[in-house]
């Protein structure tokens, strides 16, 4: 799998821009089928650090209803990756 096949965008919301600020931990949507390997690896290249630990959970979709038809969003995967220390936060993750 390719290196921007195995994330597919940040996840900016209130919690990650919390955990972003306290500590080096960075949070992204990902394959369903990526690694834990394969997140590391794919962070460390493209973002040029060190990653120290690599945390991932399936969400799983929301049922939605519109009147009397129901249908399911489909389930995503997150990845909480923690750099090392020292390491510098990826410069467009900086003013998010």
């Amino acid at each position: 799998m390719k290196l921007t096949e195995v994330i597919r965008r940040p996840l900016i919301t209130e919690k990650t821009t919390v955990m972003r600020e306290d500590g080096l931990t960075l949070a992204f949507q990902v394959a369903m089928n990526a690694t834990k390997i394969e997140v590391k690896q794919a962070v460390e290249q493209l973002f040029k650090t060190k990653v120290a630990s690599v945390r991932t959970s399936i969400t799983h979709g929301k049922t939605k209803r519109q009147g009397r038809f129901v249908g399911q969003r489909p389930d995503w995967k997150k990845a909480y990756v923690r750099l090392r220390d020292g390491e510098k936060m990826p410069e467009f993750l900086e003013g998010a």
